[in-house]
């Protein structure tokens, strides 16, 4: 079962990963920003996107109950190279992507977002 389980995180991953422009996906720790699982292209720093993505999502979630607003569905930080997507999944993941500039980012949206109701 161990196996199949590794298998289907691995397709989960590449099915984000195939989207035109995304560089890699990743699963991450929103707790201490540790990658659980990637499907990244060379050169792509994940630790260093996890870490940035688990930072960013747990400020901006302290921040919208501040304001009495609901968590955020989606993080879009955007880059003159690119952009980082992290989508919650749940209390215990985050499904992270990384783009170029000519990523199709709604595409990546969508995909992350049902990739993330499948893991909650």
């Amino acid at each position: 079962a161990g196996a199949r389980l590794v298998t289907d995180v691995r397709t989960t991953l590449d099915r984000v990963s195939a989207i035109r422009g995304v560089r890699g996906a990743m699963l991450v720790s929103p707790v201490d920003g540790l990658v659980i699982a990637d499907s990244l292209m060379d050169g792509v720093d994940g630790q260093a996107v996890a870490a940035l993505a688990s930072s960013l999502v747990g400020r901006l979630r302290r921040a919208t109950s501040a304001a009495g607003m609901a968590a955020p569905a989606i993080v879009h930080l955007r880059a003159e190279q690119g952009s980082v997507l992290a989508v919650p999944a749940g209390a215990d993941v985050l499904v992270v992507a990384v783009t170029g500039v000519d990523a199709n980012l709604g595409l990546a949206r969508l995909e992350m977002l049902d990739v993330a109701r499948g893991l909650a």
